[in-house]
């Protein structure tokens, strides 16, 4: 059995790992993970993106145990899912993006019998600090069904972090929740990381991703298109975009160097994207103002992870 006093160089890792739908009548059968190899560092904010049915969750699932795979290893903080299942999934939480609560138990009541399930004793729960954590002390005692949407999708990451689990998983953590709520999610996220908890997060807010991820893993059509460093991710797009102000200029462009786009934002400002491996923006500079186009401003924008994100999968 791994030792897990000293925690694994990768929280998790998938090799070759498959899953397949057996379709109805004469339907080909369904090809939802086509051999996912993924190392996700330990201690990490890690970033798991992709577009709707590519194949994030089945493999979130297929980790959590709550799907078989087809074929392939799992390994959960250091344990084989197919040797120790317990432990592996003992290892690991997960907030899902739906509401699977039950309206007539109270939120201590949830993580207690969510407690109970985990088999975590008595002396060990740590439910009033969990209840504090997310901000539900106040309402400890109320019905889960009168709490509100942002109050219960709170409860379900408490539900999530009762047996003390390595790794956090974060489905949609985000979907149709307030600015607050957000920034109390993140931060508690980020307190939780600093303790030492792996954290894995899906969302389809890509500025989150950016902001909170130390590694991105991009899933499309049931294969990774894309594995590194959320900055080393970002210079992989040979984009930027010149931004000017022309104030009150309404004349015609000049002829741009090749591989220069140009468009007139709805604020008058002018967008001029081009390749850094290619051009300086200095040229593109040099032909407006030979050209009279007037300058009162001007800065470069960079491209961020939508502009990847798209360019990988579409």
């Amino acid at each position: 059995m791994p030792e897990t006093s000293r925690p694994p160089r990768d929280a998790i890792r998938l090799t070759a790992l498959r899953k397949a739908y057996a379709a109805a009548g004469n339907s080909p059968v369904k090809h939802a993970l086509n051999g996912i190899d993924l190392a996700i560092p330990a201690g990490s904010i890690f970033g798991l993106l992709g577009p709707n049915g590519a194949g994030k969750s089945t493999t979130i699932n297929i980790m959590a145990g709550l799907v078989n795979k087809t074929s392939g290893k799992v390994e959960i903080w250091g344990f084989d899912q197919d040797v120790n299942p317990r432990q592996s999934r003992a290892a690991i939480g997960v907030m899902p993006q739906e509401l699977n609560i039950d309206p007539f138990f109270t939120p201590r009541a949830s993580l207690e019998v969510q407690a109970g399930l985990y088999g975590v004793p008595k002396a060990d729960r740590w439910t009033d600090e969990i209840l504090d954590l997310v901000g539900l002390t106040a309402q400890a005692e109320s019905y889960t069904r009168q709490l509100s949407g942002g109050m219960k999708r709170r409860l379900l990451l408490a539900k999530a972090l009762v047996h003390k689990p390595r790794i956090l998983v974060l489905d949609e953590p985000t979907a149709g929740v307030d600015i607050a709520l957000r920034e109390m999610l993140w931060t508690n996220v980020r307190r939780l990381n600093e303790r030492g908890m792996t954290v894995i997060l899906t969302t389809h807010y890509l500025e989150e991703a950016q902001q909170m991820c130390d590694e991105i893993a991009i899933i499309n059509h049931g294969q990774v298109v894309a594995h590194d460093s959320t900055a080393r991710l970002l210079g992989r797009t040979d984009s930027k975009t010149l931004v000017i102000d022309p104030g009150d200029w309404a004349g015609d462009l000049p002829a741009l160097p090749d591989g220069v786009t140009a468009q007139r934002r709805p604020d008058r400002m002018l967008a001029l994207s081009y390749a850094p491996t290619r051009m300086q923006a200095d040229q593109i500079v040099d032909r407006l103002r030979a050209a009279g186009v007037p300058m009162l401003d001007l800065q470069t924008e960079q491209p961020d992870l939508e502009d990847v994100f798209r360019q990988l999968t579409g």
